[in-house]
């Protein structure tokens, strides 16, 4: 919708009074138009969905992710309501919905994280609200039904992550191919499918997860693996800085495998390393490289390191990180 028509539409729906209204965009993602909307002391948060993501491949998606990710805030705020925003308004019929705005208080971890601003006890809990999660809707049946998005999650992550990037390294894409189908047919916990710090907001007080379009109920390994392979590469980018310091990820792993109990942990734990390595290549060779690795001499260590331990079948985190760590110092 444009300004105009937006407008009109939340003041249908008793959001907005007539009169004059400001609407300005929020930067950040590639998915859905994102739109701070204020009237006097009035202020909230609009999201559109997008039917083409804005990046360079072609990569479309179904506008009914919105529905999805109403869904998932709803039951969130039902098991850990301080760590999503409050749901305001959603239309089944129409693809957008209105949430809290957080203010300028809140920030999103990544930001500080790119300017080398390092701080284990924001990993620790971002990965003690993820177990929460998954701990909270594993096994799940009524949850098993209400999120069946394997097809959106397909879409969404494994066409442009895993099967992307398989083709783009066909020593490597029966492995992809392999692991594509292996989660697509997963069904364990609701896993949030964007668990990046650019979607963790930290504030003083609290801890607030956004974006979830990608919600599905899959493969729990996934996010932890999606948060790490994050706290990986931004470990790779700060290595001129910090050397072969890679205790935010080592933390996040701990925390995360830690809260979810022995029990639990033991088979995921394997899955996590696979899924860690591939998102690696898969954020140089897919279809959302990070935007922060931009000199093809990095590129090409990552790329060596990702795609060398997935062809030697190296799913032991000691090992990963002891070779990633050499990886670091070549810097």
């Amino acid at each position: 919708m444009i300004d105009r028509e937006l407008a009109a539409y939340l003041q249908e729906v008793k959001l907005l009074d007539p009169g004059p209204v400001s609407i300005r965009p929020l930067t950040g993602g590639v998915s859905s138009d994102i739109v701070v909307v204020e009237q006097g002391d009035r202020a909230f948060v609009v999201k559109q969905a997008l039917a083409k993501l804005n990046v360079a491949d072609d990569w479309f998606a179904d506008v009914g992710r919105n529905r999805v990710e109403c869904q998932a805030l709803e039951y969130c705020a039902g098991v850990m309501p301080t760590a999503v925003p409050r749901l305001l308004h959603a239309d089944p019929d129409v693809p957008l919905f209105v949430m809290e705005y957080l203010g300028q208080e809140c920030v999103a971890w990544k930001t500080p994280l790119v300017e080398g601003d390092i701080q284990p006890a924001i990993a620790s809990s971002s990965a003690e609200v993820l177990a929460q999660l998954h701990i909270h809707s594993w096994g799940k049946e009524d949850l098993r039904r209400q999120f069946d998005t394997r097809d959106n999650f397909r879409a969404l992550r494994i066409e442009p992550y895993l099967l992307t990037t398989g083709r783009r390294n066909p020593d490597l894409d029966a492995q992809f191919r392999e692991e594509a189908e292996r989660l697509y047919n997963s069904e364990q916990a609701l896993v949030h499918g964007d668990y990046s710090p650019k979607n963790i907001l930290v504030s003083s007080t609290r801890i607030v997860i956004i974006d979830w379009e990608v919600a599905w109920f899959g493969d729990p390994a996934f996010d932890a693996a999606f948060l790490l392979c994050h706290l990986y590469l931004n470990a790779f980018y700060h290595r001129r800085r910090f050397g072969d310091d890679i205790l935010l990820a080592q933390t996040a792993r701990t925390t995360y495998l830690d809260a979810l109990g022995q029990e639990r942990a033991a088979p995921v734990r394997e899955r996590v390393a696979r899924l860690l390595l591939m998102l690696l290549l898969a954020r140089i060779d897919g279809k959302s490289p990070v935007e922060y690795i931009t000199q093809e001499e990095d590129k090409t260590l990552l790329r060596s390191f990702a795609a060398g331990m997935l062809a030697e079948g190296c799913l032991d985190f000691e090992d990963i990180d002891r070779s990633y760590k050499k990886l670091l110092e070549k810097g």
